[in-house]
């Protein structure tokens, strides 16, 4: 009987020290959306293109065990209409979104992706630093 609670007790000091140490609440994700229109120009795929590859090389495993999702969205779609007044969107975006217990707890639109869109390296940096900044918090 001393063994079975030494070992339930080992257990949840493993599990609350690993969810303690990444920061990371077990019910919290990240969703990394690319918002867009119908008539897509060569820069909007272009930034579309450039968010997915700094998504996909920077966090394999984020993506794997569903910390971290990438979701392209027409916003002209009806069904998709409503993310232009939650997020305030007036042209092609990227915003990243921290939920919580199934609630958004906060989001932020990287605008910096029209600035950096003819420099694939800061963007890609850029991108992946405000999403480690979202994963860690």
């Amino acid at each position: 009987m001393v063994r079975i609670r030494r070992f339930f007790a080992s257990l949840l000091l493993v599990i609350f020290t690993s969810s303690a140490v990444s920061g990371f609440a077990a019910d919290s994700k990240v969703i990394a959306y690319y918002f867009h229109g119908s008539a897509r120009c060569p820069t909007c795929h272009k930034m579309e293109k450039y968010a997915k590859e700094a998504i996909e090389n920077n966090f394999p495993n984020e993506l794997e065990n569903g910390t971290l999702t990438f979701k392209r969205v027409n916003v002209e779609e009806k069904e998709n209409e409503h993310f232009i007044n939650e997020y305030q969107l007036f042209t092609k975006a990227l915003v990243i979104s921290q939920v919580e217990d199934g609630k958004e707890s906060r989001h932020k639109n990287l605008a910096k992706i029209w600035e950096y869109v003819r420099d694939k390296d800061r963007f890609l940096e850029y991108v992946t630093d405000e999403i480690n900044g979202y994963l860690k918090e």
